[in-house]
């Protein structure tokens, strides 16, 4: 006779907490992707629409120059504010190039690129200073561009490695650069997704020895509720840092401490877009606190706030 299955008995109170368990993991996801959805960060979500004190509050701005066509450019990635010059600089990777743009989305150079895999993002740190990232092999490099430039090597270059959790097409999407406290921002797209504060690089004398720090924070990062980072730019006026998400159609506003303050949704009808912008790779701000975004695969996008 074949012996009967046992049969174990399950607590009520085991059965009872696996669907609190449950539920919260269900209230975790859904107000993840209400946040994705909407565009409503934290404080927005749970009662303030008032603008926090010393925010940016991305909720005012509205769409300027909606999704204008960059002729002759494909895969752009990166987005810097020159003010010195008033200008704009992003890389294309398919054909490594750098490439200077007016505020109005107009191309006013192309400068050719050497010795570079797969550029992501390039930052302005001052006059005639830039970092630019290599993805894959996770380089930063800091190239010199002046009004002569037309082409760059970065085997001449200083370069600083950070070959930690290679992952092929994963690597660095978004740089940003505090001016006053000389911190790097690197944002490591996902898997994990990661902003890297560097500071020692680059190094202003060549011939110092180099004292590269570098620090994360995977509480701030778990915070974001984004999937992806494809950009990043640093509000010097308020010391805040802009956190632009491709998958999530978002920007985030984060405050000193990395926080989420405010958001602005990349969602049709959201911020006066006729259109969903469809793969945001660049960010980047302006003195005035006018954004500027550009999308693959060759599309620019202005956000200001209505004057009073």
């Amino acid at each position: 006779m074949p012996a009967r299955p046992t049969r174990r008995h399950v607590p009520g109170w085991s059965l009872g907490l696996s669907a609190v368990l449950l539920a919260l993991a269900l209230g975790a996801g859904l107000e993840f992707r209400l946040f994705e959805r909407t565009g409503f960060d934290l404080r927005q979500m749970y009662g303030s629409e008032r603008p926090h004190e010393g925010s940016l509050w991305l909720p005012d701005y509205r769409v300027a120059i909606e999704a204008k066509p960059l002729e002759g450019l494909d895969d752009l990635s990166g987005l810097t504010f020159d003010s010195g010059r008033g200008t704009l600089f992003s890389v294309t990777n398919a054909h490594p190039e750098v490439i200077e743009l007016n505020t109005a989305g107009e191309v006013l150079r192309r400068i050719a690129l050497s010795g570079f895999d797969d550029p992501e993002a390039i930052e302005y740190l001052s006059p005639g200073r830039f970092v630019i990232a290599d993805e894959r092999d996770q380089r930063l490099v800091l190239v010199q561009i002046d009004d002569e430039t037309t082409a760059l090597d970065a085997g001449s270059a200083q370069q600083l490695s950070l070959g930690f959790g290679l992952n092929g097409n994963k690597g660095f999407e978004g740089l940003a650069y505090d001016t006053h406290g000389q911190r790097l921002f690197v944002a490591k797209e996902r898997d994990p997704l990661r902003i890297y504060e560097v500071t020692g690089f680059p190094h202003r004398d060549p011939n110092a020895p180099m004292a590269v720090h570098l620090r994360d924070d995977p509480k701030r990062d778990a915070r974001l509720f984004v999937r992806d980072l494809s950009s990043l730019t640093f509000d010097e006026s308020r010391s805040h840092l802009l956190a632009l998400s491709d998958e999530s159609r978002l920007l985030l506003e984060l405050d000193a401490d990395g926080r989420p303050l405010s958001s602005l949704s990349l969602s049709r009808g959201r911020h006066g877009l006729s259109e969903t912008v469809p793969q945001a790779e660049g960010v980047a701000i302006d003195a005035a606190g006018n954004l500027y975004v550009i999308s693959e695969p060759n599309l620019f996008y202005v956000f200001r706030k209505p004057r009073d």
